[in-house]
């Protein structure tokens, strides 16, 4: 009998809980929209900043194969 009146809770609460998360999904996709269009944006600023962080770690090496050049040019003498 205890195990009769768990089972009818566990299922009561488990309909409740579905209902619960069928309110919450009408309410989902355009907070899922907003959240998106803020990622992408995010996501966005971020591949400018590595791409400008590339660009700029390119020039250093070039500027470190330039200076490792002249050194060895100059030992070369």
């Amino acid at each position: 009998m205890l195990f009769k009146k768990i089972a009818i809770a566990a299922a009561v609460a488990t309909t409740l809980a579905f209902v619960g998360c069928a309110k919450k999904t009408e309410e989902a996709p355009a907070a899922a929209s907003e959240v998106a269009t803020s990622e992408v944006a995010a996501a966005s600023d971020a591949a400018v900043q590595a791409e400008a962080a590339a660009s700029e770690a390119t020039v250093a090496a070039s500027e470190a194969i330039d200076a490792a050049s002249e050194v060895a040019a100059s030992e070369a003498k």
